[in-house]
């Protein structure tokens, strides 16, 4: 078992919580991402700069990245983003939060990664 999985399906459980009735901007999201965080006691940085031009939304506690997507954007781009990202050492796994769901890989770079797509958890189908 990855060692990271433990903090990574911690993270994942304060993010599921979130209930959000419309956004619209990216920020909103953000907003209700550091209320799940703060209420589950995960610290975390936002706005962490990785390396130069790298700079993922938050990174949490155990090393997880938490990467937001507002709607549906290029499916292919926000792989190869999420993949840079898992390069560096400071991430341990990370989570895509996305406001219509997207596959992602399991793992990139040996690191896992999953996806959460807000609409789903609203119940709305998004798939």
């Amino acid at each position: 078992m990855n060692s990271a999985l433990p903090q990574l399906n911690k993270v994942l459980e304060a993010v599921r919580t979130i209930r959000v009735q419309s956004i619209k901007y990216e920020v909103d999201i953000h907003n209700e991402i550091k209320r799940a965080l703060d209420a589950h006691g995960i610290p975390y940085h936002h706005e962490y700069k990785l390396a130069p031009r790298n700079r993922i939304d938050f990174l949490a506690a155990g090393g997880i990245g938490i990467e937001v997507k507002k709607g549906k954007p290029y499916s292919e781009e926000v792989k190869r983003q999420l993949q840079r990202y898992t390069a560096f050492e400071e991430i341990n796994g990370i989570i895509l939060v996305i406001e219509r769901y997207q596959d992602v890989p399991e793992e990139f770079n040996g690191k896992p990664c999953r996806s959460i797509g807000l609409r789903k958890l609203w119940g709305i189908a998004s798939k």
